[in-house]
C-alpha cells in the first residue's frame, strides 16, 4: 500500500533531538490541548486530503514506527514478558500517555486485551460513536512487535470517543 520510505527520510528515534539542550527552560513537557491541536488538526489535514479510511492508516503506520523505536529506546527488550508489561505501564505512566494494563494475554497464541485509561488521545473527547485510537493501535502494535519480533496487529474495539471510559484494544498475531 506505502513506499517504504528511502533511509534518508525514516523516521528514527535520534530525530527527536536533545530536547534538555533545545528546550533548557520549558524542558520536555507540554499540555494534552496543545499534543491535541497538533494531532486532530493533522487528522483533519489528511482526512480531507486522502479520506478518512487513508488517513487513519497513516496514523496507525506512524503510530507503529513510534512505537517500535519508542521500544527499542526506551524499553528493555530483553525482559520476561511480565517484567516487560511492567516496564511498559510504568513507562506510559511516567510519558503521561495514559494508565496501561492488560487484561487478558494468552502468551501461547500471542492474543492480548490492553486497556489504556486517561489516553492522550482521546479521553475526555466528545461522543462521536467512532473510535479514534488509530495512532495508539499503531504505537502499541509497534511496541509489541519491537518485542517479540514478529508482526502483530492491533484493533481498537472501546473507546473513550464512542462512549466507552477506556481505550480497549485487542492484539493478535498478523497474518
Amino acid at each position: 500500500m506505502f513506499k517504504e520510505p528511502r533511509e534518508e527520510l525514516a523516521f528514527f528515534w535520534h530525530q527527536i533531538g536533545d530536547i534538555a539542550q533545545g528546550r533548557p527552560h520549558l524542558g520536555d513537557a507540554t499540555t494534552v490541548t496543545v499534543y491535541r491541536l497538533m494531532q486532530y488538526s493533522l487528522r483533519d489535514a489528511l482526512i480531507r486530503r486522502l479520506g478518512p479510511e487513508a488517513a487513519g492508516e497513516v496514523f496507525y503506520e506512524a503510530g507503529k514506527r513510534a512505537g517500535e523505536e519508542f521500544c527499542k529506546n526506551v524499553l528493555d527488550r530483553t525482559l520476561d514478558f511480565n517484567a516487560f508489561a511492567a516496564q511498559l505501564q510504568e513507562s506510559l505512566r511516567e510519558n503521561r500517555v495514559g494508565i496501561f494494563r492488560i487484561e487478558e494475554a494468552s502468551l501461547d497464541d500471542r492474543i492480548f486485551q490492553i486497556t489504556v485509561a486517561e489516553d492522550l488521545d482521546c479521553s475526555g473527547l466528545p461522543m462521536s460513536n467512532e473510535t479514534v485510537c488509530d495512532y495508539d493501535e499503531g504505537f502499541i502494535a509497534g511496541i509489541l512487535e519491537a518485542y517479540a519480533g514478529e508482526p502483530i496487529r492491533v484493533k481498537e474495539i472501546d473507546c473513550w470517543a464512542s462512549g466507552a471510559r477506556v481505550c480497549r484494544f485487542r492484539a493478535v498475531p498478523a497474518i
